[in-house]
């Protein structure tokens, strides 16, 4: 094992918490890098917090000010790269005891030997699964973050950054993962509501393209038949109770038949004599608002069959649908159906991943313009007992459902720099000191923070390389101008030959 360098003494320790060492000459250690000691108790790990470089001969600035002020320089007349030295700060995270790991109840002594952590403890102490997700590696160790897929997603994950820092790379990461899974090890079904076109480039890879399914929203479809009349008051909630009632009786005589369109609906409520006019035109107004949806018709497209298969990745692309309540229906409406199934055992155990999940499940909304704010809460509460997990995506934390989120026992956050945002996830995310908060602001792009159910303690990750397809939707500026001025270029080139 390297040796970093030696305990040290100051006014604040060592003490359970903290301590201070200096560097070996030559040696380097980077803020955020684990260290060991080995102590009475067992081998202490801690996180470096903090690195501070000092030299005796400028720790008087009067001194330093008069002899630069006389002409002459210090390193001129005194030793000054003799007594330059660097002291690094450490928070105590726990103590390796050889069956287990407990708080540190005892510091360590000043002289103790600083070295670099053994690996397989590290692998232990942050509760690493050698068959478990490999989304990335731990920054200045040579350990594979593979992270247990039960502890990540079981009890719900949210992915938490600005825009533009990593959180859809990630995602990919960990459908990657999903997918590589061999039966054996535990398979489960992946769907994504895609709402810029990000994943659709999986099934453009030959990699993944046999296990992928794009559901473009144009294709989609709600079977009217599989609806009840509180489901459609619940999109469209114009409606009052009495209008409620009839649209109930209507839709029950509709039924008595094997399923029908809507068309067939807005024929029964015009030829219905017995419902009054000002409610029959209500509902043939909100049969109206449900033709110009797009979204309902005979039958359920896509298919339970068709939608969730066991290490199989379907991708709702809601991209090209610009309306907000008609993206928050697609939602509310096949999440629930998902949901239902899966608690019957009707289906395999699942996860759907959403981005931009402060526009489905938004805090401080009507219920009104919150159509599938309801169903993803449910699924936040109750999705763990019935294997039924969600992945929360989001550059907006604070607009997020307080209780969507509170239910999502792993985090994984990359940078974010909104200091409300800030505060909310300090309050949210168990294991946050103020040390690693700080250090959220200045992520760089790529790097991940875990906490939470997933890993015995904050874990900082360098997120991997995808396997998949970059997404067209996610170039870069210059990029996607350059392929834009080719591709004018060519149609110019093009009508010239034409003519």
């Amino acid at each position: 094992m390297k040796e970093y360098g030696t305990v040290i003494s100051t006014f604040e320790g060592p003490s359970t918490r903290n301590f201070s060492f200096t560097l070996n000459k030559n040696t380097v250690v980077r803020r955020g890098q684990f260290v060991q000691i080995k102590t009475s108790d067992g081998k202490l790990i801690g996180r470096v917090s903090d690195i501070k470089k000092t030299n005796k001969y400028f720790m008087r600035p009067e001194s330093v000010t008069e002899y630069e002020n006389s002409g002459v320089q210090i390193d001129e007349i005194f030793p000054v790269t003799n007594w330059e030295y660097l002291v690094a700060d450490v928070s105590i995270l726990g103590v390796f005891t050889g069956n287990g790991f407990k708080q540190c109840s005892f510091p360590p002594s000043p002289g103790d030997r600083v070295t670099e952590p053994e690996k397989e403890i590290l692998e232990r102490f942050f509760g690493l699964d050698k068959n478990g997700l490999y989304l990335g590696d731990i920054e200045q160790h040579d350990v594979e973050a593979k992270i247990n897929m039960t502890r990540l997603l079981q009890k719900h994950l949210a992915i938490l950054a600005i825009s533009g820092a990593g959180k859809s790379f990630l995602a990919s990461v960990i459908i990657e993962e999903l997918l590589k899974r061999k039966p054996e090890k535990g398979q489960i079904g992946v769907i994504v509501i895609d709402t810029h076109g990000e994943y659709v480039s999986f099934a453009d890879d030959p990699k993944f393209s046999n296990k992928t399914q794009i559901f473009p929203s144009s294709d989609i479809q709600i079977g009217l038949s599989n609806l009840s009349a509180y489901q459609i008051h619940e999109f469209f909630p114009n409606l009052t109770y009495p209008q409620i009632r009839e649209l109930i009786k209507i839709m029950n005589n509709l039924k008595k038949g094997k399923g029908y369109s809507l068309s067939d609906l807005i024929a029964e409520i015009e030829a219905d004599e017995s419902i009054p006019s000002k409610t029959k035109d209500i509902l043939l107004s909100t049969c109206m608002e449900m033709r110009n949806a797009g979204l309902f018709g005979v039958a359920d497209y896509p298919s339970l069959d068709e939608f969730v298969r066991q290490g199989q990745l379907s991708v709702i692309d809601i991209s090209e649908t610009t309306n907000l309540a008609e993206k928050q229906i697609i939602v509310s409406y096949f999440a629930r159906k998902l949901f239902n199934a899966r608690k019957n055992g009707i289906i395999p155990p699942f996860i759907i991943i959403v981005e931009e999940a402060h526009q489905f499940a938004p805090e401080t909304a009507k219920k009104e313009t919150a159509i599938s704010r309801s169903i993803i809460q449910t699924i936040a509460r109750e999705g763990r007992k019935f294997h039924a997990s969600l992945c929360l995506i989001s550059q907006r934390p604070i607009q997020l459902s307080t209780t969507a989120l509170s239910q999502c026992n792993t985090h994984i956050i990359l940078r974010v720099t909104n200091p409300y945002d800030l505060e909310h996830i300090g309050k949210s995310s168990e294991g946050l000191d103020r040390n690693v908060l700080k250090q959220i602001s200045s992520l760089q792009v790529g790097t991940a923070l875990i906490v939470g159910e997933a890993v015995n303690f904050p874990l900082f990750v360098k997120v991997r390389e995808r396997e998949s397809l970059d997404s067209k939707r996610g170039l870069p500026l210059e990029k996607a101008a350059v392929e834009y001025y080719k591709k004018v270029k060519q149609k110019q080139k093009d009508a010239k030959e034409f003519m």
